[in-house]
């Protein structure tokens, strides 16, 4: 057989041409001191801040602390499967997560690993958890309203695409149910939400799942956990990871909602990582970097220019208070980075007035430009008329005689506090929240006892719903409230009200509006009757 030196030559030519030598090199170094989720690494001479590196068990770190003879790292999983004297590599990368429409609908950790039981999650694209946020011309103003379904916050402190609004209250008054309530009324719209779960029992993340799961929600949500069970290193990371994630979508043109649930306990973990690697402490034994440790996370979330795509990030960061102290050194710090505040009071809490927001502290920055033309008519001077209302209602409660005008004006607040109340997972759309507010402040439910408001406002619903829905769908299309709409709203209410005051109200239409205490008074005393009754009828 006969070789053509010329065939040779061109076949050794084209494998010199395509071969593409890529020598990687990776410093190799020592784990000093290990234990408490951080470990001590000598020989890295060259590692980066922030850079990853991997142990010798396959456990990955981050590189934290760069000293003058050692690098500190904190463990991004379990730091008992490793001992000192192990090796430790560097890998020239950025930490990394995980992102993609692969994720939606799973639980998975900070670093992406699945925890739903549903198989890995498969994904080619990855995103530094660490970015840097947009800048002022890579932004526009938020202007376009994030409907939450919840009339209290949807009317007096609006979310708008792109805004960062503080949720911040005491333990148990419900921060985490109006971040949930707004994650579900996204259904059937153009929001991708992602909740991060940071230093949350795995009990609660799992009902929070399950109950997103029944609303059928998780098909566009996302859900990072970092339970309080997990390694401090991994609750530090996992608002960074939830904020990666959704920033793959923002960058791609689409609006996306991320919930920080909760940002104390990443403070409190940044503690203890902080002062493990010696860092010297502040004010409450927190580094000196914790507000910046919070602000480049927030400041992420933006509405992007035009020429980036449009896409947004909203961010409902949670903030976990002490007694009511607002004035904490994590709860001022946050205060000052965000656009507003939603604070949920205990005292309204147990008084059974949920979301128990306080309407005298809560403020949104960026007030009507989150709101619709029709919720901004019906609802601009809901925030007064309730701070004049609990004045009113401080000033009564000392027994003085009130006139004709300002009992009125009393009697019309209980009924719009019963109003603005709502059950948890059941979100109101814009129409039916404007209805119901401008039906409150208009006097429509002046004569429905307070007890039998909310059941009032459900009949009301209903009956637009099914006889008046061309006044409801002229609403909801065009977002307006103009004299036409308005008089078709006003002959609609009052048709309303005399069918209920005929039908459903009519027993308590008679004698006006009674007061709860007298109501109250009422049922006892006929229960006390039945009960007299009953016993005189056994004696015979």
């Amino acid at each position: 057989m006969k070789f053509n030196a010329g065939e040779i030559a061109s076949v050794i030519q084209k494998e010199i041409e395509d071969f593409n030598g890529q020598l990687q090199t990776s410093e190799v170094g020592r784990v000093v001191e290990v234990g408490d989720g951080i470990a001590r690494v000598y020989g890295l001479a060259s590692a980066m801040a922030g850079e990853m590196v991997e142990f010798s068990s396959g456990v990955r770190g981050q590189v934290f602390n760069l000293e003058e003879h050692s690098v500190g790292v904190i463990i991004l999983g379990d730091y008992l499967k490793i001992a000192e004297g192990d090796e430790v590599r560097t890998t020239g990368k950025l930490l990394s997560v995980p992102v993609g429409e692969s994720l939606l609908g799973r639980v998975v950790d900070p670093l992406g690993n699945a925890l739903d039981g549903k198989g890995p999650v498969i994904t080619t694209a990855f995103r530094p958890l660490e970015t840097i946020a947009p800048g002022v011309s890579g932004r526009q103003p938020v202007k376009q309203p994030l409907q939450t379904g919840i009339k209290a916050v949807d009317a007096m402190t609006p979310v708008g695409r792109g805004q960062r609004e503080l949720i911040i209250g005491d333990r148990k008054t419900g921060k985490t149910a109006v971040a949930i309530d707004a994650i579900i009324n996204q259904k059937g719209g153009d929001v991708i939400c992602v909740y991060v779960s940071c230093g949350q029992r795995a009990s609660s993340t799992a009902a929070i799942v399950e109950s997103l799961t029944k609303a059928g929600a998780m098909d566009y949500t996302i859900v990072v956990s970092a339970s309080a069970s997990d390694p401090a290193p991994l609750q530090y990371i996992a608002p960074y990871a939830g904020a990666a994630i959704a920033e793959h979508f923002m960058y791609q043109g689409k609006h996306t909602l991320v919930v920080y649930d909760d940002l104390t306990r990443q403070a409190t973990a940044y503690r203890q990582l902080s002062l493990l690697m010696r860092r010297p402490p502040g004010r409450e034994a927190y580094p000196g970097d914790v507000f910046y440790c919070h602000s480049r996370l927030l400041e992420r979330a933006a509405k992007l220019s035009d020429e980036l795509g449009g896409g947004s990030m909203t961010a409902l960061p949670i903030i976990e208070t002490l007694e009511g102290e607002v004035s904490a050194y994590i709860p001022t710090n946050v205060i000052s980075i965000t656009d507003g505040q939603i604070y949920l009071e205990p005292d309204l809490f147990f008084k059974g007035v949920r979301p128990a927001i306080n309407v005298g502290i809560s403020v949104s920055r960026v007030g009507g430009n989150a709101q619709t033309k029709a919720m901004k008519k019906v609802a601009g001077s809901l925030r007064l008329d309730l701070a004049a209302f609990r004045e009113l209602e401080a000033f009564a409660q000392l027994g003085t005689e009130l006139d004709k005008a300002t009992q009125q004006q009393l009697d019309r607040g209980y009924r719009m506090v019963e109003l603005l109340k709502q059950p948890q997972f059941q979100p109101l759309g814009m129409g039916d929240q404007v209805m119901s507010i401008y039906g409150g402040s208009k006097g429509y439910f002046d004569k429905v006892p307070v007890t039998r408001v909310q059941e009032a406002e459900k009949h009301m619903l209903q009956f637009m719903r099914d006889e008046k829905s061309e006044v409801r769908n002229t609403i909801i299309s065009g977002g307006t409230l103009d004299d036409k709409t308005e008089a078709s709203l006003k002959l609609a209410l009052e048709e309303w009200r005399v069918r209920w005051e005929a039908t459903v109200g009519k027993p308590w239409s008679r004698g006006g509006s009674r007061s709860p205490v007298f109501e109250k008074r009422l049922t006892t005393t006929s229960c006390s009757v039945r009960v007299l009754h009953g016993q005189s009828k056994s004696n015979h």
